[in-house]
């Protein structure tokens, strides 16, 4: 039995963070009822249509939010649910008669779910705008990229998914245990601005220590040698994250520079971009499997940078089954683990009828 077992949750098809919320949900163990629109020409990047990693585990009804008859087999769904997740933009989901307010009135107990970029009200709520656009207002973009060029994260990870999509499953599950407790619902307004500024709240320490500055490449996260990546002999990439000082110096050792002068204090920052142009030129002198050869699995704080299908291959990653392909297409295994409650099987995305889905909902 999954962790979420009898946690009944509607999806109402969007775009990015919503899904995702839904599919993590689902690897939980809750049954989760995406509702989809009926397909058109105008599908947006991050569709749900046939993007069935995001659709695993979940049943799937076609239904047409405009039509009264509908809206009417949705609302019958709410009053059985515990949750129901949306990522339109503000007033969307009011104007098509199924906002908070009317779901409420049929299901107080109702954990309504609502994930946007901006949030649900402040001056930018009814603009359009991506992951990189909320992230860069929160801060969180800051830090990410070297010093003089423009910043820039990996795409949807920071934002749609860290900030986005993640807090959306906190909130969901904080709300759906409160109405346990109280009987009483409420709406959780998860905005990625709103998450990826919480998260930032490790960084905003550091900086109340002096350890993180405004000036970008100044600080001991996005400034030093020790914290960085580099290009290797043969074009792929390692990273290095020694910290601290005993780990550090494990990375000394291993490159045979624990005598060098040059290195000598670690936290120096007028030495980094000397130190930093020895180490570039060093690591470009092997390849990365090399450096992997070197270095991988002491406390130097040491990866290799990999791809996709090449991270699914790597012995650790392989150990942990952190990665499986289904028809031959790559996906990450549901996560976190639990000891006594293990994650659903992975499944396809399974089409149903509104009488389907209420013969399981009413008991």
């Amino acid at each position: 039995m999954s962790i979420l077992n009898g946690v009944k949750i509607i999806e109402i098809e969007g775009i990015g963070p919503a899904p995702f919320c839904g599919m993590h949900l689902a690897d939980l163990g809750a049954d989760v009822v995406l509702i989809e629109r009926p397909r058109s020409n105008d599908v947006q990047l991050g569709d749900s249509g046939d993007l069935t990693i995001l659709k695993r585990g979940k049943r799937v009804i076609n239904l047409d939010l405009k039509d009264e008859r509908d809206r009417k087999k949705v609302l019958e769904l709410v009053k059985h649910a515990d949750g129901l997740i949306e990522g339109m933009r503000p007033g969307v989901m009011e104007r098509l008669g199924l906002g908070p307010e009317i779901c409420h009135s049929i299901n107080p107990a109702l954990a309504y779910g609502r994930v946007t970029g901006w949030g649900q009200d402040g001056p930018l709520a009814h603009t359009a705008g991506h992951d990189i656009n909320y992230i860069s207002l929160s801060s969180a973009l800051w830090y990410s990229g070297k010093p003089g060029d423009p910043p820039f994260a990996t795409p949807t990870l920071l934002g749609d998914i860290g900030g986005g999509a993640l807090y959306l499953t906190i909130g969901m599950l904080a709300g759906i245990l409160n109405a346990r407790s109280t009987g009483k619902g409420d709406v959780i307004d998860a905005a990625i601005v709103d998450g990826t500024g919480h998260m930032m709240n490790l960084i905003l320490s550091l900086k109340a220590l002096g350890q993180m500055q405004n000036t970008r490449g100044a600080s001991i996260l996005d400034g030093p040698h020790w914290f960085d990546s580099y290009i290797c002999k043969d074009g792929k990439f390692i990273s290095v994250g020694s910290l601290e000082v005993k780990f550090y110096k494990i990375l000394l050792q291993k490159l045979g520079l624990q005598d060098d002068a040059n290195f000598a204090d670690q936290y120096d920052h007028t030495k980094w971009p000397l130190q930093k142009d020895m180490l570039t030129e060093i690591f470009k002198t092997k390849t990365q499997q090399h450096w992997c050869n070197e270095i991988e699995g002491s406390d130097a704080c040491f990866a290799p940078v990999l791809n996709p299908d090449e991270a699914a291959e790597h012995p650790h990653m392989k150990a942990r089954e952190i990665f499986s392909r289904r028809n031959g297409d790559l996906q990450a295994n549901p996560a976190p683990r639990f000891s006594d409650n293990p994650a659903r099987p992975l499944i396809n995305p399974e089409p149903v009828t509104i009488s389907e889905v209420m013969k399981t909902w009413k008991h």
